[in-house]
């Protein structure tokens, strides 16, 4: 232990330098950018080391398109005996800069112990912890049993049709056995898994007439404030009642939530360079854009079935009434059990590096552990790695040098339990 532990120790400066490597292809989500480029960096560093490397275009999933192909890279290292099969996998594309940076958001800058940039800590610096630990278990255990695999998968900022849902439907987590999810949740806690999510979009109806005779017509957009209205008074604060046994962080995502997306009615956003004035309609449609968190208690069909009895609560009030209800997609709360393989792994190895126990907690979003679950039925499987949850998607983004260094350790002590002989 001691050798691997000061072994992860001597590579601190290439974990920032290949951290700083991923960060600085700017793999924005939405549309997709630099999505090859980065799986060939990543394979081709692996390739080098005598890992097996495929490249995986999600052909056809969600997003992909021949201008941003949907690009993933699977890496496999056979060991020198059968055993099971250890998967690394982590997102390899990030959100939007947004605005408040004091930094370059791809300079990859590294000052007081932190690498900066967008991605840093969501999650890039997860990618190149689990390179390193890998790279490192692999030199120092040449006769290990089974495999280890670590893949740099697409679009999980958007759902991860293009990414490891794709990989599950082709059946490539068949024949692994653990997964590692490398999500910021900090160095000491262990994600067993994820709320659940139903998005979808609420239209209400109108009838288009002259603005200057809105009684001749009916307003879209009065009907969806009658909506916000009867959510304000009665879904929101049956939400808030509801509390779940999961130990989901933060404290407030312990209860249901709701969140309004978006709601667009009337008149269209004209382009920047339009200088005209508005058309004088009344809208005949609005459209909101709804994102439901719940929890493993729930039941998907009464959370629906909640919006949809509301909405009929409010027909019975207004005349002429119209709305229509569409499924965005949804997502079924998992968590795996606390005493599974991969877990009590992870948790002893945190014990042995930082002399502490490993909190367990649940994810207030979903994250790819969905697809892992639901298409590949492989249930041993966690997050874990550096970074602080609360950074990703903030402006001057960061993760912690000495927190990759340890979750490294962790990582590869992991690989030590599992397949070292």
């Amino acid at each position: 232990m001691d050798r691997l532990l000061t072994e992860i120790t001597a590579r601190e400066g290439e974990l920032i330098a290949l951290t700083q490597e991923l960060i600085r292809i700017p793999t924005l989500n939405p549309p997709g950018l630099h999505y090859r480029e980065v799986c060939e960096m990543v394979g081709g560093r692996l390739g080098a080391r005598g890992w097996n490397v495929q490249m995986v275009r999600a052909e056809g999933a969600r997003g992909d398109s021949d201008v941003h192909p949907r690009w993933n890279v699977v890496c496999r290292l056979e060991g020198a005996a059968p055993g099971e099969t250890v998967h690394f996998n982590g997102h390899h594309d990030v959100v939007a800069v947004g605005e408040g940076w004091t930094r370059d958001p791809f300079g990859g800058e590294v000052a007081d112990g932190r690498v900066y940039g967008r991605g840093a800590c969501d999650m890039k610096g997860g990618i190149a912890t689990s390179i390193i630990a890998a790279e490192t278990f692999a030199d120092l255990n040449p006769d290990f049993r089974g495999a280890i695999e670590i893949s740099a998968t697409a679009d999980e900022e958007s759902g991860g049709y293009g990414g490891v849902a794709y990989l599950a439907e082709k059946g490539r987590f068949a024949h692994v056995d653990h997964v590692i999810i490398p999500e910021p949740l900090n160095k000491d806690r262990i994600c067993l898994g994820h709320r659940g999510v139903w998005w979808a979009e609420i239209e209400t109806k109108g009838r288009i007439a002259h603005g200057s005779m809105p009684f001749l017509g009916d307003c879209a957009v009065r009907h969806m404030g009658a909506v916000i209205e009867e959510m304000e008074h009665t879904l929101f604060p049956l939400l808030a009642g509801r509390r779940t046994d999961m130990p989901v962080v933060p404290e407030g995502a312990r209860q249901s939530t709701l969140n309004l997306n978006s709601v667009h009615g009337g008149e269209p956003v004209q382009d920047a360079d339009y200088t005209g004035l508005p058309s004088a309609c009344v809208p005949d449609r609005c459209v909101l854009t709804i994102d439901r968190r719940f929890l493993i208690e729930e039941d998907i069909a009464q959370v629906k079935r909640e919006v949809t009895e509301m909405m009929e609560r409010i027909r019975a009030e207004r005349p002429e009434f119209r709305y229509e209800i569409r499924d965005l997609f949804e997502v079924l709360p998992t968590m795996t059990p606390e005493d599974a393989p991969v877990v009590r792994v992870v948790q002893e190895a945190v014990h042995e590096v930082m002399g502490k126990s490993a909190e367990f907690v649940v994810s207030p979003g979903t994250y790819d552990q969905k697809h892992i679950d639901r298409i590949g039925r492989l249930r041993n499987c966690i997050a874990y790695g550096p970074g602080v949850l609360d950074l990703a998607h903030q402006p001057d983004e960061w993760i912690g040098i000495a927190d990759m260094v340890d979750a490294g350790g962790v990582m590869a002590l992991a690989l030590q339990r599992l397949l070292g002989r």
